[in-house]
């Protein structure tokens, strides 16, 4: 089959890096990618491993027009067998240009779980409520890559006739434990094995609920820690972010990194991942990331939380500092008095990973659900 996907960008993100993973893995079909947006981090990587790939700058309100024709005359050139659009403008502008260019068979794929009216974006909720409109008419099958995400869009109005979900899948090779790489970054940071390395990955933005998180830690200044945050705007120039920080006392227990693309020898040298997050999440894929690396994962309940960390760490309500900090002082004292139980954990981690959540699985069932 001839299959194009259409994007709103392709920078840094998980929607982005599982159809990077899809494109280049998949033997069977070819694949074509139209970014509505500039290109981004995967542009380059695509075009490297020979995926074609084109990118229209529809931010502009001057060039919307022009590159809506593009698009349209880019669709009807391939004239693909299947168009699989990701997120929400992708899935609302590159639906309706694959349905007027005739396309028989279009695929949303939809990776938002929560809305939250007064904290979501107005652009957001406007473009998912037209979305939901259009359901029933644009796509052949709605796929979304966690079952919290199809439970809230289906009570928001998407056709539920047309659900289907496909959790995310990992590289497992490039999501290992290493050693070797753990022993590097620690070096690198000048942090000691007694030193227990907190991290947390996430973009600085409302619903990954930073402040709930600091608020968590200057309850447990107590402990030997460190904690990494890695993401976009997580550094020294956000002020904001450095007084709130200040405010809870945290100062020397914080170290800022900003986004990086070392990230799989990050997760190897974290003790201990932490996602904060408030709403948002569909499946956040760095729970899966941290627990292939033999990371073990504190998470608030947000989207598929639950289910990627299963028993293997600890899942507390968004938004309770207090249950947050617990939780951590929980993690931090097995770590630190029973070697035998966090290595059994570690193991566990790992194992839950590769029997669920594997690239392999993920797309296969993408192969599967795409033969319908």
């Amino acid at each position: 089959m001839k299959i194009l996907h259409i994007i709103t960008g392709l920078n840094l993100g998980g929607a982005e890096r599982n159809l990077f993973n899809i494109c280049v893995t998949d033997s069977v079909n070819t694949h074509i990618v139209i970014s509505l947006s500039d290109g981004g981090f995967y542009l380059d990587l695509l075009r490297r491993a020979q995926i074609p790939v084109y990118s229209f700058n529809l931010k502009s309100y001057l060039n919307f027009f022009p590159s809506i024709f593009k698009l349209y005359r880019c669709i009807t050139f391939h004239n693909p067998d299947l168009v699989q659009t990701w997120m929400y403008h992708a899935d609302l502008i590159g639906g309706l240009i694959a349905k007027f260019s005739r396309v028989k068979n279009i695929y949303w794929n939809v990776r938002h779980s929560t809305f939250k009216f007064g904290q979501s974006k107005n652009s957001i909720l406007l473009v998912s409520k037209l979305c939901a409109f259009f359901s029933t008419w644009v796509p052949s099958r709605i796929i979304y890559c966690a079952y919290n995400a199809q439970l809230v869009h289906e009570n928001f109005g998407y056709d539920k006739n047309k659900s289907i979900v496909i959790v995310n899948g990992l590289d497992l090779e490039l999501f290992n434990f290493d050693d070797n790489l753990r022993r590097k970054i620690r070096n690198d940071f000048s942090i000691s094995e007694d030193v227990v390395l907190l991290g947390m990955i996430g973009r600085f933005d409302p619903q990954k609920d930073h402040s709930n998180l600091l608020s968590a830690l200057a309850l447990v200044k107590h402990y030997n820690f460190i904690l990494f945050l890695i993401g976009s705007h997580l550094d020294s120039s956000n002020s904001k972010l450095v007084k709130l920080i200040e405010s809870h006392g945290l100062l020397e227990y914080v170290h800022l990194l900003g986004q990086r693309a070392d990230i799989p020898e990050l997760l190897n040298a974290l003790d201990i991942h932490i996602l904060s997050s408030s709403f948002g999440e569909g499946f956040p894929n760095v729970l899966a990331e941290a627990m292939a690396c033999k990371t073990p994962c504190v998470a608030t309940d947000v989207g598929d939380a639950n289910l990627i960390v299963g028993d293997t760490g600890w899942v507390v309500p968004p938004m309770d500092s207090s249950s947050l900090a617990n939780a951590i002082k929980i993690a931090i004292d097995e770590k630190l008095s029973n070697q035998d139980a966090w290595n059994e954990r570690l193991t566990c981690c790992r194992h839950r990973i590769v029997q669920h959540f594997s690239l392999n699985r993920m797309l296969q069932n993408y192969l599967d659900i795409w033969k319908c």
